[in-house]
């Protein structure tokens, strides 16, 4: 196929993607939204965008999208926790791989995660590691943007919040970088148009660090009330992720995630730093759920 657009991108009508979408076409750049539902395509040509649906598994379908532009926002979907995420999306991580050889792309920017290192079921720290790896030897530059807590994995404390009481496995006290969708989305942008040279691991998150102590803060200054935090027992953790609904697979594979961020949280020097910040999310989900 021809190159038609200057970029695709995928995930676009997720929490990120959508951010990259929104802010390519703001620039005048043309775009492709490659998602997996014909009704998010539709909602997409409704505002006057370009979008294909595309199985992310499908790797020669997705080599077609991808193949029509000359740089691409790849971004590995979250799997159902209800199935063995780990397993999931290393298909869905070796697919998109698969897709991009036999491409001509100039760049790549890479969404992964603050603390991806190898190893084995530790959830999206070994995932989006080898990951990385996998865009990495197919030899198209690739700009990798590890983004830090986000802000969204709060969204489902807003109930609880209101009712006084929140709960995380996370210690009080532990300074944990977190980031909005917004600002992945907007320093994602900004590297998948810098000149091709601009390659390797850049970390992104907020304006400021916090910790769940700060987190119970900012729902009672939004909500106008005391709430209170509950931290879960480290025996206990798995336990909530099975409560929660999660597959006996990926509970474990997120416990390991969740203590290995307890035990060594990574704070790297001088990271993007966005502009929204942990009050400005709280309020602005409290003011629309």
């Amino acid at each position: 196929m021809m190159t038609e657009f200057d970029y695709v991108v995928l995930g676009a009508s997720g929490h990120i993607g959508s951010v990259v979408f929104t802010e390519l076409r703001k620039i005048g750049a043309s775009a492709l939204a490659v998602v997996h539902s014909q009704q998010e395509a539709d909602e997409i040509v409704a505002a006057g965008g370009d979008a294909s649906v595309v199985d992310i598994c499908d790797a020669d379908a997705l080599r077609v999208a991808l193949a029509s532009a000359r740089r691409a926002f790849l971004l590995n979907p979250p799997a159902d926790p209800k199935k063995d995420t780990d397993a999931v999306e290393t298909r869905t991580a070796q697919s998109i791989a698969a897709a991009l050889r036999g491409t001509s792309l100039q760049k790549v920017l890479v969404v992964s995660t603050y603390g991806a290192q190898p190893g084995e079921k530790i959830g999206d720290l070994s995932v989006l590691f080898d990951f990385e790896r996998m865009i990495e030897v197919t030899s198209v530059p690739a700009a990798i943007n590890r983004g830090a807590y986000y802000f969204t994995n709060l969204d489902p404390l807003l109930e609880p919040a209101r009712e006084g009481t929140i709960t995380s496995p996370f210690p009080p006290d532990l300074v944990l970088p977190m980031v909005s969708p917004i600002d992945l989305g907007k320093a994602a942008v900004e590297r998948l148009t810098s000149p091709i040279e601009d390659i390797g691991i850049r970390y992104v998150e907020g304006p400021a660090r916090y910790t769940f102590a700060d987190v119970a803060t900012a729902f009672s200054d939004v909500l106008g009330h005391a709430v209170l935090l509950k931290t879960i027992p480290e025996t206990a953790i798995e336990r909530n992720y099975k409560d929660l609904g999660f597959s006996r697979a990926a509970a474990n594979s997120f416990t390991r995630m969740t203590k290995t961020s307890i035990e060594s949280p990574q704070l790297p020097e001088s990271p993007i730093q966005g502009s929204v910040s942990l009050e400005d999310h709280i309020t602005q989900i409290a003011s629309t759920k």
